[in-house]
């Protein structure tokens, strides 16, 4: 599984079908389904429009989390690649903050496993964020329901 964190913006899409021709290099024939999760910037939180946001991670520490999360999955789910891309930095509304594909021989499992990496990524990854609303800049404090 790949696990990166970028400091600049990028197109899920591209970045999947890129990883997609190295999955098939390595497991085709293997898998028969894909699951994957996009997550981009709302403009609004908590009732407020958000013109911008930062977001702050511990290097080092936030990517050793999102691999101990990626091994939990691979230890509860018979997942047999991943791929798991996360923004840090300044973030413009509608920008992609994650991606998240999961690659497994069938449809349950991989749907559980991509379920599963988004879930705790946002409740166990070390990220911080700062947002810029009309009322000023604040640091949110919690994360919204799934």
């Amino acid at each position: 599984m790949r696990v990166e964190l970028r400091p600049a913006s990028f197109a899920p899409l591209a970045e999947l079908a890129a990883y997609q021709a190295e999955v098939d290099t390595r497991l085709l024939g293997q898998y028969g389904a894909l699951s994957m999760f996009i997550g981009t910037m709302r403009d609004f939180n908590d009732g407020h429009a958000v013109q911008t946001m930062n977001l702050e991670h511990y290097p080092g520490m936030t990517e050793y989390q999102l691999q101990r999360i990626a091994e939990a999955a691979w230890r509860q789910w018979p997942v047999l690649d991943g791929l798991l891309l996360h923004r840090v930095g300044a973030l413009q509304p509608g920008e992609p903050i994650v991606l998240v594909a999961v690659w497994t021989a069938q449809r349950a499992a991989a749907f559980s496993a991509c379920r599963f990496l988004i879930e705790e990524l946002k409740a166990k990854a070390p990220f911080w964020k700062r947002e810029e609303t009309g009322q000023g800049a604040h640091w949110v404090s919690h994360n919204t329901p799934a």
